[in-house]
Formats: structure tokens, C-alpha cells, sequence
């Protein structure tokens, strides 16, 4: 059984909303990861991917994560997830 996406994003953020887009397009469900606006207060992102920056995508069906690029986040979704 394939896992959940996991999106880490803040609402307002437009690189966010290109990958939300896109994940909605394609209608893939996912988890929404809401980090604080605040760099500073994103420790929990910084463990995870070892950055501050949004958005980050995690694929644990491919141990796949893309941070801080919403155009490559959304050519891996195509590539991985699109048309068949």
C-alpha cells in the first residue's frame, strides 16, 4: 500500500501553492505539514531537512525529498505520479 505525500508549507507561500496545485491536479492525497512563517521557528523542519525553506516534499514511497524547489518538486510529481 503506497504512503501518504507529505507537503512541509506555510498558506501564503506562492512556491507552496504550486506544489499544493499540482498534487491537487494530479489528485494525489497528502499531508499538510504547516510550519511557522517565522525562519527562525522552523526547527522541526531543519531536522528534518536540514534547511528552513519551503516548500518540502517527501515521498516516502521512493525515499524521495525535495526542498526549497517548487519546479523541481513539481517535475518529480509528473515524472513519478502523472499520466501513465
Amino acid at each position: 500500500m503506497e504512503k501518504m505525500l507529505e507537503l512541509y508549507q506555510f498558506e501564503e507561500c506562492p512556491y507552496c501553492k504550486v506544489v499544493r496545485t499540482k498534487l491537487t491536479d494530479l489528485g494525489i492525497s497528502y499531508i499538510i505539514h504547516n510550519v511557522s512563517r517565522e525562519q527562525e521557528e522552523r526547527t522541526d523542519l531543519e531536522k528534518i531537512s536540514e534547511q528552513k525553506f519551503v516548500p518540502v516534499l517527501v515521498d516516502p514511497n521512493t525515499d524521495m525529498m525535495i526542498s526549497d524547489d517548487d519546479e523541481k518538486a513539481v517535475k518529480y510529481l509528473e515524472e513519478t505520479y502523472g499520466a501513465e
